[in-house]
């Protein structure tokens, strides 16, 4: 009879953001997964961005799915990490006034107090966001973006027109007699 032995990692898999340690479950159930995934795909949709074509984007909708983004990955991340990921202040003249965990109050605060504006606690690049995303997804998800529709993880198109006809470098300059 064989035995076949699984590893369950144990420990926190890090994420070293700028200096900042940000900590993610060991593991995570692949059903917690698909649903996260799947609220974030739903936010992205239906905010009306397009991640692949950002030109013209509202800024307001852009907030929408980075938020969405965010609490994805927060869903993936120890609490005291998610904390920090998600936590927004509200700040005047570089001063944090108030921290929230909700947007909304967050804004009514702001409006109460002129001259203040809403910001990410850990503020970061779209990039490494989207950097992150990619990470996550290649540590609990098999490394492939989950179908959250039929067209949902369809690649994009190539653009019309006529392929090039240059040389790849993978061919190299010799030439090598067949087998």
């Amino acid at each position: 009879m064989a035995t076949k032995t699984f590893s369950i990692n144990t420990q926190p898999h890090v994420a070293d953001v700028g200096g900042t340690e940000l900590l993610f479950q060991p593991e995570v159930m692949g059903d917690d997964f698909m649903d996260a995934y799947a609220e974030l795909s739903n936010t992205q949709q239906n905010s009306g961005v397009d991640l692949d074509d950002l030109q013209g984007t509202d800024p307001a909708q852009l907030r929408v799915a980075a938020r969405a983004l965010r609490t994805f990955l927060a869903e993936l991340m120890l609490p005291e990490s998610a904390e920090l990921f998600t936590r927004l202040d509200v700040v005047r003249d570089g001063k944090v006034l108030k921290s929230f965990s909700d947007r909304d109050e967050a804004e009514k605060y702001a409006e109460d107090n002129p001259g203040s504006r809403v910001v990410d606690a850990l503020r970061l690049p779209d990039r490494v966001l989207v950097e992150l995303l990619e990470w996550a997804v290649e540590l609990f998800g098999g490394g492939k973006r989950p179908p959250t529709s039929s067209g949902g993880s369809a690649s994009k198109s190539t653009p019309p027109g006529t392929r090039g006809t240059g040389a790849s470098r993978s061919m190299g300059q010799t030439r090598t007699r067949g087998r």
